[in-house]
């Protein structure tokens, strides 16, 4: 029994280590025929295990030049200067009054960033109170690998066989067997 305390507390403590928290720098270039570098736009804190509870920790509206219509946004690394995830477009009227920043970072189940997204989402005054920076985290789940060492069967034609739906009383024949059994055994003689 002690045995068995003792894994379940060193499970659980693994598990309070991979639930800390992680930071994603989010950066936007505008994109332009003159090469511009990537300014900062938010920096959001995030619990790899629940991808729901982010919270954007700095979010800073970009200076954009008149000449972009499109700006990139993604995970970016100055230090390196090299995006850390694939990026993807937005116009710049996203940034516009009227419109409230809407953040989404995704990443896979091994903390890596797959990718960035912006939008601007219109503002009901009447709706919401809440004109602030969202995010949302989504963490990708490793997709249905295929079954190995099944073998395919193929009709002469070269197509794949099908099996037959059994009907009711081809599946159930042996619980019919049973009653049977038991109604002819004395089940069925009532004085």
């Amino acid at each position: 029994m002690r045995f068995f305390d003792f894994s379940l507390a060193i499970t659980l403590g693994s598990a309070l280590v991979c639930a800390e928290s992680r930071t994603a720098t989010i950066f936007v270039q505008p994109v332009t025929p003159t090469e511009a570098r990537p300014s900062l736009l938010a920096e959001i804190s995030y619990d790899f295990i629940e991808g729901s509870e982010a919270i954007v920790l700095k979010y800073e509206a970009p200076e954009l030049p008149d000449e972009a219509h499109l700006v990139r946004v993604g995970v970016y690394d100055p230090a390196v200067s090299e995006w850390l995830s694939s990026t993807s477009v937005a116009s710049v009227d996203n940034f516009g009054k009227g419109y409230s920043p809407h953040l989404t970072v995704t990443t896979d189940v091994d903390g890596r960033y797959l990718g960035a997204s912006f939008k601007g989402v219109g503002i009901d005054a009447g709706e919401t109170r809440d004109f602030g920076p969202q995010v949302n985290v989504v963490v990708t789940e490793h997709g249905k690998q295929p079954d190995l060492n099944k073998p395919v069967v193929l009709s002469p034609e070269g197509k794949k066989i099908v099996p037959e739906e059994k009907t009711f009383l081809q599946k159930y024949w042996w619980m019919l067997a049973i009653a049977f059994i038991l109604f002819s055994a004395g089940g069925g003689d009532q004085k």
